[in-house]
């Protein structure tokens, strides 16, 4: 169930996250220009250190003159041990030469032998400073928003492909790029924040089921005893009919007495269909005549419910194409005779995009309070879930997952999600 979009959106994950981590690694050659620079680098540092030494070294001021014969001494003794450096290190002021004061020249000269390459004009403050960010810098990323538009345009048309609406696919990615954007995420868990945030947005999508057995279970509790009515629409061949027999056996099995009304006085055969249904799992059917007025069998259960204390009427009407102004009129009648408590839409899973023009028109004359989808169990895509509620703002109830009567199972946000991978 829904394997073509999980992978979809499982590739797509990977492809994103891998080329985030690819981008993010190139930055790791920037710690190691740093641990070793070129000989170049080190040697200007060195230059900077003898400048350093040059103005710690600057000679004394016109006003302080040193008489010849005080520093001529001096220089004798000295001028030997200096003379690599001395062409850099010699002054003049006036008349008179300045040389610094060699033992500082030495120490300063050790301590550039010393200092290995990564130290040199960083203090141990500034360098666990500059260390510390490039380490957060390698191992944790920020998405940009250019590098998401990349894929965002890849991500919408596999929704689309998949049966996602339009306007839930461009939700779905905006709301993802909101989500991502400039958040810092460690490497190593990009992938998982991705399918995290996709869980969110999803799960914020589908709208929360309630349940039916709870619902005719209040309206049986209440002191005028009316039967719950359900009507049920949808067009032909979506497997409305089979889902009425599935849910009334649920209903049953949970000691909720029912009766069916065999509102479809059109199609061939749907009478008998409904009568065969009703006599495997043991419940009544209220039946009129082909071509006889639906809206007056489905007044006929009601009052058969009412006498015999019978606590939900399902109402099977006729399959009819959403287009169909003449046919939507009269589902609109059967809806104001019945007073149903719930209208119920059944589509099919596999139906894709179509299932969300006909639910929008089925939504719009009737104002229908929940979905049931069928043939969930041969759904590759999935995209139909998503886009049904969302559209409509009116939760899935049930997924039917099969022919028999036990294959149809309440409609659970968790494990939607989980069986897309999330």
């Amino acid at each position: 169930m829904f394997g073509k979009l999980k992978d979809k959106l499982k590739g797509w994950a990977d492809k994103f996250s891998k080329d985030v981590k690819e981008k993010a690694e190139e930055s790791e050659t920037l710690e190691e220009s740093i641990k070793e620079p070129s000989p170049a680098v080190v040697t200007s540092s060195k230059e900077k250190i003898i400048e350093e030494i040059k103005k710690s070294s600057s000679p004394p001021s016109r006003k302080e003159k040193v008489p010849k014969e005080e520093v001529k001494e001096e220089v004798k003794q000295i001028k030997e041990e200096i003379k690599e450096i001395k062409p850099q290190m010699k002054f003049s002021v006036g008349e008179q030469k300045y040389e610094p004061d060699l033992e500082k020249i030495k120490e300063l000269a050790e301590d550039i032998k010393e200092t290995s390459p990564e130290e040199i004009n960083v203090s141990p403050k500034e360098k666990e400073g500059i260390f510390s960010k490039i380490k957060s810098k390698i191992t944790k990323v920020k998405v940009s928003s250019e590098e998401f538009d990349i894929y965002a345009d890849e991500l919408e048309m596999l929704l689309l492909e998949n049966n996602v609406a339009l306007e839930v696919s461009e939700k779905i990615v905006k709301e993802l790029k909101e989500k991502i954007v400039g958040k810092e995420l460690l490497k190593k868990e990009i992938e998982g924040a991705i399918k995290e945030d996709f869980k969110d947005i999803i799960y914020d999508i589908l709208i929360e089921p309630f349940s039916i057995e709870e619902r005719i279970k209040e309206k049986a509790s209440d002191q005028a005893k009316k039967p719950y009515v359900i009507l049920f629409c949808g067009i032909n061949g979506t497997g409305k009919t089979t889902s009425i027999a599935k849910i009334a056996s649920s209903l049953k099995k949970k000691n909720i007495s029912c009766v069916l009304a065999a509102a479809d006085t059109f199609r061939a055969a749907s009478i008998e269909q409904l009568k065969a249904h009703g006599e495997k799992i043991g419940i009544p059917v209220i039946a009129g005549e082909y071509e006889s007025d639906p809206a007056a069998v489905s007044f006929d259960a009601v009052r058969y419910a009412e006498k015999n204390q019978i606590n939900c009427v399902l109402i099977d009407t006729a399959g009819r194409m959403h287009t169909s102004k003449n046919l939507m009129a009269q589902i609109e009648k059967i809806n104001r005779v019945a007073k149903p408590d719930l209208k119920i839409y059944v589509g099919e899973s596999t139906t894709g995009n179509d299932a969300v023009e006909q639910v929008k028109s089925f939504n719009y004359s009737l104002n229908i309070d929940g979905i049931i989808l069928s043939k969930a169990d041969i759904d590759e895509k999935g995209g139909t879930a998503l886009s049904v509620g969302y559209v409509t703002k009116k939760p899935i109830l049930y997924l039917g997952t099969g022919q028999e009567y036990n294959k149809i199972e309440p409609f659970d946000k968790e494990k939607f999600i989980e069986r897309l991978g999330l």
